[in-house]
This record gives structure tokens, sequence and C-alpha cells, in this order.
């Protein structure tokens, strides 16, 4: 029997934000905290999942704010190390013309060095669900492998495993992330791709991407598509749910958050398509705040506004 079971573990690269203010001077940065994963992470516990996180930090003082961040959002810890050589990975976000522009510094970081022989096997076994993404296997071909292992060993003690291909081509040329995309895939139990991903990885439209993704050996699809809701497919059924309808301010960590809802609720027993239309409740809420983090709903904010719409 394993002990201290976990309902969600996520695996990837925490990153620090340094924000753009509106103010006067454009010279002046809010930190925050990013990382598609840690955002995932939080979300699901702030939703009432217990969660568990896998990364390396770097032994400076952002590895240090991030401990802090995760153990006032009870997230556990057993699964992050501590590397002395490298840095936590740290981005900006500026905001010009084309709207808002990332600036990463995240080369070698921490994150970037993990390796499948170093990979908490205890943490990652005890999991109900392994959460990954495209990110965490396009920053480094050691983080890639560990994520292929981690698959391997969540999926061998009977976890569920959802994959975000959260598609960024700075990190990777297209050929090679689509080649590692579609070969996990195959691998996990539900792939939640945005749309925008899924056209650059596929072309044609949401149709089609779905049916790609299947094919591809997803057993279930939930296609994200921002304002207008999602399309899920468990592979006999499919079905497009509706967005909840919010004035946004700021988008980042939406997509995350929707993650970690979708696989909080799919863990408590609803059927995707409860779960989805939940995600996008919680989603929606997340952008009604600025930054990944100080936004992201909990439970009771989520079950508030799924009343509002039934009434």
């Amino acid at each position: 029997m394993v002990q201290d079971r976990l309902d969600i573990v996520a695996l990837g690269e925490p990153l620090i934000e340094f924000n753009q203010t509106r103010a006067a001077d454009p010279r002046a940065y809010v930190q925050g905290f990013g990382g598609d994963t840690s955002n995932m992470a939080i979300a699901a516990a702030r939703l009432g999942a217990r969660v568990g996180y896998v990364t390396r930090l770097g032994g400076d003082s952002f590895g240090r704010l991030f401990r802090e961040l995760w153990a006032e959002e009870a997230v556990e810890m057993r699964g992050v190390a501590i590397d002395a050589d490298a840095a936590t990975g740290v981005y900006f976000v500026t905001h010009g013309a084309q709207g808002h522009e990332f600036s990463y510094l995240r080369a070698g970081s921490a994150a970037s060095r993990m390796r499948p022989e170093t990979l908490p096997l205890d943490v990652v076994r005890s999991a109900r669900l392994l959460h990954v993404s495209g990110i965490s296997q396009a920053i480094s071909a050691s983080a890639c492998d560990t994520v292929f292992a981690a698959i391997d060993e969540a999926s061998a003690a009977g976890a569920l495993v959802t994959y975000d291909p959260n598609l960024r081509l700075k990190l990777w040329p297209l050929a090679r992330a689509r080649a590692t995309i579609l070969a996990t895939m195959g691998l996990c139990d539900w792939c939640v791709p945005s749309l925008d991903d899924a056209l650059v990885l596929f072309g044609g439209d949401a149709a089609g991407a779905v049916a790609a993704c299947h094919r591809a050996g997803a057993r279930g699809v939930v296609l994200k598509l921002g304002a207008e809701g999602c399309i899920v497919s468990d592979g006999a059924r499919q079905q497009h749910v509706p967005a909840h309808r919010v004035t946004p301010v700021d988008a980042t960590g939406a997509g995350d958050c929707f993650d970690g809802a979708f696989a909080t609720r799919l863990l408590a027993g609803d059927d995707p398509f409860s779960a989805a239309a939940y995600a996008n409740v919680a989603a929606a809420l997340a952008t009604t705040g600025f930054g990944a983090v100080a936004p992201l709903p909990r439970d009771a904010d989520v079950r508030a506004a799924l009343g509002k719409v039934a009434a």
C-alpha cells in the first residue's frame, strides 16, 4: 500500500515572474510567480486536491520564495530538490503595442537539470494523477527524459496522466516538438491542449485537432478554446462545453488553472464533461485579476459562480 497518497503530482519548472507595471515608470516591476505546472499545482490545491510538486530549485533567494509560496498554498514538497550549482528560472513581462512580451532567463536553470535517475520515485508513485507539460520536455533533453520516466512510473502505479502540450517554439524547433508531443499523447489519459497549440501542431480546425489527438493515442481530449469554452471528447462522446462569461483583465495562467481544476474534479468523481464545466468557470475567474497565481480561485468561488449560472 502506498503511504502518504497524493491526489495530484505535477512535474516541471517554476519561474519567478517580474511584471512591468503600467505606472509612469516603465522600469518598475512587480515580482510574482509563474511556471505552468506550478500554477496548475497551486490551482488544484486551492480547489481542494492534495497536491505535490516535483522539480529542482536553485539554492538562491528565488528558490526560497517558491518554497515559501508552496508552503502557504499547501503544496507538498518532498519531490523538490535544491541544486546549489544552478539558478531558479526567471522571466520578465513587458507591455507594448502588441500586448504582453515575455523575456526568459532560464537556460541552465536548476529545473532543466532534472534527470531520470534523480526522480523521486516515491512521490511519483504516490500520485492518483500525474500532470506534465511540453514546456517541461522542451527545457532540456534530460528534463524531457525525466517526464517520460515519470509517466512510466506513475502509469505503472495505476495513476492517471494528464498532459498539456503548452507549445513554446522559442524553446525547441517545431519538428522536435511535434514528434515529442505526439509520442507523449500516446501515453496520456487526458490531453488538454489549447486550440492555438493544436492548430500549429496539426493544422485544420478544432474538430480535426481533437481527432488528431485521438489518433496520436490520447484516450481523452479537452481542447481549450479560451473565451469560447472547450471541446471534450472521451473517445465515445464529444461535446462543446461553453465558457463562463467574465470581464477579463489578464489571462496569464488561465489554461494552467483549467488543467488543475479539471484534474481535481476528475479525481473527485465528476464525469469529464462536468469536470470541464467546472474548470471553465475556474479558468474564467483566474482572468479577473493580474498575474498567474494571485487570482486563482478557491472552490467556494467556483461554486458561487456556478450557482449564479444555474440561477
